[in-house]
């Protein structure tokens, strides 16, 4: 491995001696909160598990066998539904009643509504590969108490493709000669990008939505879901039991209808 000195702190071997054993579990539990907590979509999803996969390839970053890192990464995804459904159930309505800031926006959950009239309960499965939707579909289920065995087996299904699959596409394309070679000879320079961009991102994101919720507050907006509008918010339970509709061909999803990003009600 040929590391290049300009960033000598990112060096993997000293990454590795410091986090030991807890690398693979800090992703885990990124993996994890980016759907058990309604934070989670202020954190890295895809290009983590991709990387992941690509990483353990090329230097074995994590010190275990891929097939170990990618089925812990799938159950940490599939644990984390599990919890985003269960705080979904217990809470009810009341989850949704909070004031817009740069963690909580409506607008977030009303994009999820909006999936699931779209894809009805398969939207478990396809949120794994949408940001932001795939932190509140876990919620949005449990507040509408989808059946929690079809919930679970959808959850299953979507960690799998999503958790254990990126893992897997990412360490395939360790095995492509150029992109290996330029992965271990610039992996200092990966690290950074990767830890350091997502960061940025993360901090743009969370400062853009505050700075979107002062201004409406300023302007005399309604920025706080009171118990009424947590209750609109609730899908219907026939929701859940519908297949992906067809004739949307000229709708994004999330559009409820033109000119209107709320859900069809």
């Amino acid at each position: 491995m040929h590391n290049i000195a300009l960033i000598p702190w990112l060096d993997p071997e000293t990454i590795i001696a410091a986090a030991g054993p807890w690398a693979l579990l800090v992703v885990c539990f990124i993996v994890f909160a980016e759907t058990g907590l309604l934070v989670g979509f202020l954190l890295p999803g895809d290009t983590l598990l991709v990387i992941s996969g690509l990483l353990t390839n090329t230097s074995n970053i994590f010190g275990v066998n891929i097939w170990i890192v990618a089925l812990l990464i799938a159950l940490s995804a599939f644990i984390g539904g599990e919890v985003g459904y269960y705080i979904g159930h217990k809470g009810g309505p009341a989850v949704f009643e909070r004031k817009e800031s740069g963690v909580f926006s409506v607008k977030n959950v009303e994009r999820t509504n909006a999936f699931f009239e779209r894809f009805g309960g398969l939207t478990i499965i396809l949120a794994r590969f949408v940001p932001i939707v795939r932190t509140f579909a876990p919620v949005a289920a449990g507040v509408g108490h989808m059946p929690w065995r079809r919930y679970t087996l959808y959850n299953l299904i979507g960690a799998l493709l999503w958790g254990f699959g990126l893992v897997m596409l990412g360490y395939v394309i360790g095995f492509v000669p150029w992109i290996a070679d330029i992965v271990t000879e610039y992996i200092d320079i990966i690290l950074l990008v990767a830890v350091g961009g997502t960061a940025l991102i993360t901090l743009w994101h969370y400062f853009s939505e505050r700075r979107k919720a002062k201004k409406a507050a300023a302007a005399g907006e309604d920025v706080v879901t009171d118990a009424v509008e947590a209750q609109e918010l609730v899908l219907d339970p026939e929701v859940f039991d519908r297949g992906p509709e067809v004739g949307h061909h000229g709708d994004a999803p999330g559009d409820g209808r033109a000119g209107d990003t709320r859900p069809p009600l």
